[in-house]
């Protein structure tokens, strides 16, 4: 399989984190791309009309694109133990919906500083999106603690690797204040193995 690539995308880094857990990492080549909405690369489109990573080529059939769905097919090659099954497979799901609009919050605050020309940048945009992560934040914090705190899924994969991605783009902004139980498990989760081998490079 080929895994279209980005060393700092926090949506590879879960596929990432689930090749690492499931021990697939050796089934999979990388292709480093480079792709942003207003220059995608022309090399991922054949594989992804969207021009986003990630995106996986497989054998078997056409390239599968977006985190959520690149997860749930690998996490059903090794065998389906990051989903699991009766009603806490809905709280997992919606862990991972909850992470994955944390990232689409804090992606867009990137772009709208790096894509959008200064005089028609929008603060009240970038402070909107900073709200929708500060109110997910707290609610991770509280209602879903214990979810976080049992068993490895990816739930708090995709948690980890969305706080982790605060921390690289947003650190000045602290998601960390009034949410001690989050810190607290962030930290342990950033301790595994997979997390440390697919840290965004540093700089």
């Amino acid at each position: 399989m080929k895994l279209s690539y980005s060393p700092t995308s926090p949506y590879v880094r879960k596929v990432m984190v689930l090749l690492h857990e499931t021990g697939q990492i050796e089934d999979v080549s990388l292709e480093n791309i480079s792709t942003t909405p207003l220059a995608p690369d022309a090399a991922l489109l054949p594989n992804n009309p969207l021009a986003k990573v990630p995106a996986l080529v497989r054998d078997e059939g056409p390239a599968l694109y977006d985190s959520r769905v690149i997860c749930a097919y690998l996490d059903d090659r090794a065998g389906g133990k990051l989903y699991p099954t009766g009603s806490r497979r809905w709280d997992t799901l919606t862990l991972e919906a909850t992470a994955d609009g944390m990232l689409d919050a804090a992606l867009s605050m990137v772009y709208e500083g790096r894509m959008r020309p200064e005089g028609k940048q929008m603060p009240e945009w970038v402070e909107g999106q900073w709200s929708k992560i500060e109110r997910a934040c707290a609610a991770l914090n509280t209602r879903w603690i214990s979810q976080l705190s049992g068993p490895l899924d990816m739930g708090q994969i995709a948690v980890g690797c969305a706080l982790g991605y605060l921390d690289f783009r947003h650190d000045a902004r602290n998601w960390r204040k009034e949410n001690d139980a989050l810190a607290d498990w962030a930290r342990r989760f950033d301790s595994r193995a997979s997390m440390q081998a697919t840290a965004p490079p540093a700089g």
